[in-house]
């Protein structure tokens, strides 16, 4: 018997069954030999919400939750976060490996020339009202660019597949940016090719009347950072997303525009939202031990503590916490940051919290920042999205060449009625449906 196996005993049939083991898996279709009789269909799993499901393969992202690591294509996120730009870190996460000087160059040159929209994208930017979310926007008019790139369909194109990703990438800021300034009624602002990635987004964003926007090179880094730490996460709900989709080979516009609907629901990327209604609620530091003490009694949650994953402190907060201070040395404190502050230190000492290894992750510090930057709320998951793209498309082009992949398509465990009898209208007993 192989070593790299288990053994399966089914006790309703008493058979034997030898399953091989491979990086620490079993195939769930190596469980169909596993039948009752000839008519049965064979075993299967039941795993909502894919609890402990590999659907991939892949070599982008490593995330260790116990010991609280994050690594891109091996490289641990603290280190990327501290020498990296962020359209550095995008190279790395779609070709895996770190560019060099002249491959860097290169690359953003390419990306900051496709920054520029297609004037049609001002007139569906236009169909929306005023009022409407950024991040709807943001959705509507990334899926509307299958329409001004129609050769994007071809996915199995190397080179037509590079283009549409370096469109995609350069893009983002340029959309996220006139979703904002239609919300205010403000002009757009075109893209500077004078400027890095993360400047030009600012200056498409807040540029008024000055002839040349001018960022703050604090302000301008923070953002990056923030970008390089939201730049991928492995198989999280937008990933599956973006991948499901492009399973059924949609091409990469309608496929990131479906991975941001999904990043847009608040338990994903509009949970730093959440924490800052949290904080508000709290009102100051002196109520913190207050509000905790609430929370342990069952009455509210801890926003921005646990994480599926982690089950130790995320490490991404580590960085943005370090961040959050350089920003308000140019902003000024936000009262904010002291609740914060306060509340992580409480929870982070008290038992209760520790045994349920509830620490604070990458959203508990995230929205401090925006929001000390300028940012409202609502367009804090727009902020998530546009770094979001490099992983998203990283994950897309690597399903796109394995071979394993097929069209997504889960299993279900049906649990309605059998075979029935047609009952015609004039026989059926009358039923009060209430329409309200």
């Amino acid at each position: 018997m192989a070593h790299d196996s288990i053994v399966i005993t089914d006790n309703r049939t008493n058979q034997t069954y030898t399953l091989p083991v491979k990086q620490g898996t079993i195939r769930a279709m190596d469980l169909r030999q596993i039948k009752t009789g000839p008519d049965d269909f064979g075993l299967m799993t039941y795993d909502p919400a894919f609890m402990n499901t590999a659907s991939c393969r892949s070599s982008v992202t490593f995330i260790d939750g116990e010991r609280g690591i994050l690594r891109y294509r091996g490289y641990p996120i603290e280190v990327l976060a501290e020498h990296c730009t962020f359209l550095e870190v995008a190279y790395l996460l779609l070709f895996g490996e770190l560019p060099t000087e002249s491959e860097l160059k290169n690359w953003v040159h390419e990306i900051t020339h496709h920054t520029m929209l297609h004037e049609t994208t001002k007139k569906f930017m236009e169909g929306f009202r005023h009022e409407a979310h950024p991040m709807a926007m943001l959705v509507s008019t990334i899926a509307a660019l299958s329409t001004v790139y129609p050769q994007a369909r071809e996915i199995h194109d190397a080179e037509n597949r590079l283009l549409q990703i370096k469109r995609l990438i350069g893009k983002m800021p340029s959309i996220a940016a006139m979703s904002y300034r239609h919300s205010l009624g403000f002009p757009y602002v075109y893209p500077d090719n004078d400027l890095t990635y993360t400047e030009n987004f600012m200056n498409m964003l807040w540029k008024m009347v000055e002839p040349k926007y001018v960022a703050n090179p604090v302000l301008a880094r923070a953002l990056d950072i923030l970008f390089i730490l939201h730049a991928d996460h492995e198989q999280n709900c937008s990933a599956n997303v973006m991948r499901s989709v492009g399973s059924s080979q949609a091409d990469p516009y309608l496929s990131t525009a479906a991975a941001a609907a999904a990043l847009s629901g608040p338990l994903h990327g509009g949970a730093n939202e959440e924490v800052l209604k949290m904080l508000d609620e709290i009102g100051s530091k002196e109520n913190v031990p207050a509000y905790v003490k609430k929370v342990k009694e069952g009455h509210g949650k801890l926003m921005g503590f646990g994480h599926r994953v982690y089950k130790n402190y995320d490490p991404r907060a580590k960085i943005i916490k370090w961040t959050a201070e350089q920003v308000f040395e140019v902003t000024g404190r936000n009262r904010r940051l002291d609740i914060a502050l306060e509340l992580e230190r409480i929870a982070l000492e008290d038992e209760y919290f520790i045994q349920r290894k509830l620490y604070p992750n990458v959203d508990f510090y995230s929205g401090i920042i925006y929001q000390a930057m300028g940012f409202r709320p609502e367009m804090f998951t727009v902020l998530f999205a546009i770094p979001r793209t490099a992983g998203w498309l990283a994950q897309w082009q690597e399903l796109l060449n394995d071979s394993d992949q097929k069209i997504a398509r889960p299993r279900q465990i049906y649990t309605g009625h059998d075979v029935r009898e047609f009952v015609p209208m004039t026989k059926r007993a009358s039923m009060e449906v209430n329409a309200g």
